[in-house]
């Protein structure tokens, strides 16, 4: 038996309220992720899926309720012990966030300089490090963002957040932009280092393809809560509008014949 931070939930949020003026996008939400778990969020236009993630990782705060990670609130303790929770996830944003200004060594590298917790060879070590990790080589460390391509700020953005070995990862639409081929690739790679790194991971996805290929759970927001909280499968069979819409449309019945037929 683990101690009580490791045997409680990755991520638990416990009625969650969030409002943009008078428009209420969550109203007592609730959702628990456990260890090792690959969830997907989905839900329609205007759900609030992002703003959850943002939620979760503390760029914005509910109006209401409470977000723990790793069995303790958000925000709870000192300023150093909030910092050191927050050591614990990394994120990887829509279109990869990565600074412009900087190649892609110096990316990877700021997280690790900002926590001053390594020498400046010890820095150049671990950039190789986490090149090797998303299949990038050590050259590419000289390159700059505009250099790149989709795939390519995808993975280096992917090494930035794996970058101080988080135990939860955040993925915004990981594979938007991408074509099938580099799609089917970065997801075989994220599956590959949440086996090797032991994460847990939380995606936001209007993919279906994506979906079906990684995820154990399907989180499904929709009327201002968590919906359903179940497999691919069982969520294709609930009554709603919104999973009619979402799953049982072409894509969706090609994904889960894909899970069936286990190719």
């Amino acid at each position: 038996m683990t101690g009580a931070g490791e045997s409680a939930s990755v991520v638990s949020l416990s009625s969650i309220v969030t409002r943009f003026g008078k428009n209420v996008v969550h109203d007592g939400l609730d959702l628990d992720i456990q260890r090792g778990e690959i969830v997907a969020l989905v839900g329609g236009s205007g759900s609030g899926k992002t703003t959850l993630l943002r939620h979760i990782i503390g760029l914005t705060r509910p109006a209401a309720g409470q977000v723990s990670l790793f069995g303790e609130p958000l925000d709870a303790g000192s300023t150093y012990e909030q910092i050191a929770r927050r050591r614990r996830f990394g994120v990887l944003f829509q279109q990869g966030a990565l600074f412009s200004a900087l190649n892609v060594g110096e990316n990877i590298a700021f997280p690790i300089r900002e926590e001053r917790i390594a020498s400046d060879d010890e820095i150049r070590q671990l950039v190789t490090l986490k090149l090797g990790m998303v299949e990038m080589e050590p050259e590419h460390a000289l390159l700059m963002p505009a250099e790149l391509s989709g795939g390519m700020i995808k993975r280096a953005a992917l090494a930035r957040a794996l970058a101080l070995e988080p135990e939860l990862l955040l993925l915004d639409e990981p594979t938007a932009g991408l074509d099938p081929d580099r799609s089917a690739s970065f997801v075989k790679l994220i599956l590959s280092l949440r086996d090797e790194l032991g994460l847990t991971v939380v995606l936001v996805t209007h993919d279906l393809d994506t979906l079906a290929a990684m995820s154990s759970k399907v989180a499904v927001l929709a009327d201002r809560k968590i919906l359903s909280y179940a497999s691919l499968e069982d969520t294709m069979n609930i009554d709603h509008p919104f999973v009619e819409r979402f799953f049982r449309g072409e894509q969706g019945r090609r994904a889960l014949a894909h899970i069936n037929g286990g190719g």
